[in-house]
């Protein structure tokens, strides 16, 4: 009896690649998120805030002076124009608020504590300002307001006031709106691995949410404020054409802006993108939060699957991490040094060990590899100062306790994209054909040999791939056992 799956061809196998879903994508990229070291994200949000005050001057400049031009169409080019702001973050990867939300997905999974979702979602936030901040003031020191012969600044005083014209609860419907645009975008970014098709992919729901006048908190930031410092700046003859034109600039002050606007929309954000995308398409995957699919046998895909074999997958898929996770594995600290922690890995048989803090939380993972490389650096120097902080890889992969076996053994022993030179929609990216033998054969996994498990955002213990691997033996064990017997009969 054969115990391996028919080889599949390239074409076929080529089309049923089993690729994550989408929600489980969403849930990793929610959880790198909020793991990642305070100063790169912080860093990397102050980008994203720049990068969306930079297309609202996009848009501003799109709009200024295009009153004959028709209103929607006029709306519909300023928000093709102001895309690009979320363009620049999906390709060159900044941490967007708005985006970000959808780390509500991580931490419904129990990945991440509500401390370390909320300390994300603000250093996020707080990035996001300082970059509008600096985009407003180096627009304010090159006078664009001027251009047109003021008539860009005129078209910021009107874009500004117009947001505060809103009732508190239009702001928060208006917020809710924008981000269930925004995360849908961000949510069709993940079925694709190409810069140009992430950038289509994100282009419409931006346009549209823009051009029927929803409302982004971080775009805001920069709008409003800028408003104001027009406001502050403008000449008399600029203030005196704004009141022609009946821009109700006495609405245009920071008290009126954060209470009425910036906290609402907020708020509005939080539940558009988090609540309404990120845990509902979270609540209705199927039955399992790790995103695999229940296997059909009457599918052809698994049709010639003997019975063992079903079994076996289906106790995979059913076996959860916390089966085989244990809890007695050794962990190292930020500040120890490399001796001590390659001697502790090598006493409890551990190819690798959780970085944890004082509070518990997972802030890399260090593998004897990572040790000895850095002994290596330092031509053994019994006296060298080399710490753990130093070489352990971050940001760190983690496990949950419910999430499925099978689903945290792949990464252990198939690279996925020599197997399967594929991009998430099935199109072959390339290279010489092969069958799949011979690329399962090239296709040996580049991560480590075991993974921490995390339980609302704090250590809880250790998933080795030798634990999977003696379960897969002795699964196997009394079957043969079985065969051995009658055959001897």
């Amino acid at each position: 009896m054969s115990l391996h799956r028919p080889k599949p061809t390239l074409v076929e196998d080529l089309g049923s690649k089993a690729a994550p879903s989408l929600t489980q994508t969403a849930a990793d990229y929610g959880h790198q998120k909020v793991l990642k070291p305070f100063k790169q994200s912080f860093v990397l949000a102050i980008f994203a805030g720049a990068f969306i005050a930079l297309a609202f001057v996009f848009y501003i400049t799109v709009t200024t002076g295009s009153q004959g031009q028709g209103w929607g169409m006029t709306r519909f080019a300023g928000g093709l124009a102001f895309g690009l702001g979320l363009i620049l973050v999906v390709v060159c990867g900044g941490e967007l608020f708005t985006s970000t939300v959808l780390s509500s997905i991580a931490w419904a999974q129990k990945r991440v504590s509500s401390k370390q979702l909320l300390l994300c979602w603000l250093r996020v936030y707080a990035g996001n300002f300082v970059g509008a901040m600096l985009t407003l003031s180096l627009i304010i020191m090159a006078k664009m307001y001027l251009l047109d012969g003021g008539n860009w600044g005129l078209n910021v005083l009107y874009i500004a006031t117009h947001k505060l014209e809103h009732s508190w609860w239009q702001a928060f419907s208006l917020g809710v709106l924008c981000n269930l645009l925004v995360c849908l975008g961000i949510w069709m970014s993940f079925s694709s691995k190409e810069s140009a098709s992430k950038s289509l992919l994100v282009l419409l729901p931006v346009a549209m949410f823009v051009s029927s006048g929803f409302e982004h908190s971080i775009a805001n930031m920069f709008m409003v404020p800028l408003g104001i410092a027009v406001k502050f700046l403008a000449s008399g003859e600029m203030l005196e054409a704004a009141h022609t034109a009946g821009i109700h600039i006495e609405l245009l002050n920071v008290s009126n802006f954060v209470v009425n606007n910036l906290i609402p929309v907020t708020l509005g954000n939080i539940f558009g993108g988090g609540v309404l995308v990120g845990l509902a398409f979270w609540s209705i995957e199927n039955k399992s939060e790790d995103g695999l699919h229940v296997i059909n046998t009457s599918d052809q895909k698994y049709s010639n699957l003997s019975n063992l074999e079903y079994d076996m997958l289906e106790k995979l898929k059913n076996l959860r991490v916390a089966d085989l996770a244990t809890n007695d594995q050794v962990t190292c600290y930020e500040t120890q040094d490399c001796v001590s922690g390659l001697k502790a890995l090598i006493d409890n048989n551990q190819a690798g060990a959780a970085v944890i803090d004082s509070a518990d939380n997972v802030v890399g993972f260090i593998s004897q590899q990572d040790l000895l490389r850095g002994l290596w650096g330092q031509d053994f120097d019994i006296e060298s100062t080399l710490v753990v902080k130093d070489f352990m890889q971050t940001p760190v992969c983690t496990l949950s306790p419910e999430q499925s076996v099978l689903s945290a053994l792949e990464p252990m022993i198939v690279d996925q994209d020599v197997l399967y030179p594929v991009n998430n929609n099935g199109f072959y990216m390339g290279g010489v054909s092969a069958s799949y033998s011979e690329r399962l054969a090239q296709a040996a996994s580049k991560m480590p040999s075991s993974y921490p498990v995390v339980f609302q955002g704090r250590y809880v213990g250790l998933l080795q791939r030798d634990a999977i691997a003696a379960w897969v033996a002795n699964f196997y064990q009394p079957q043969q056992q079985a065969d051995k017997q009658r055959t001897v009969a």
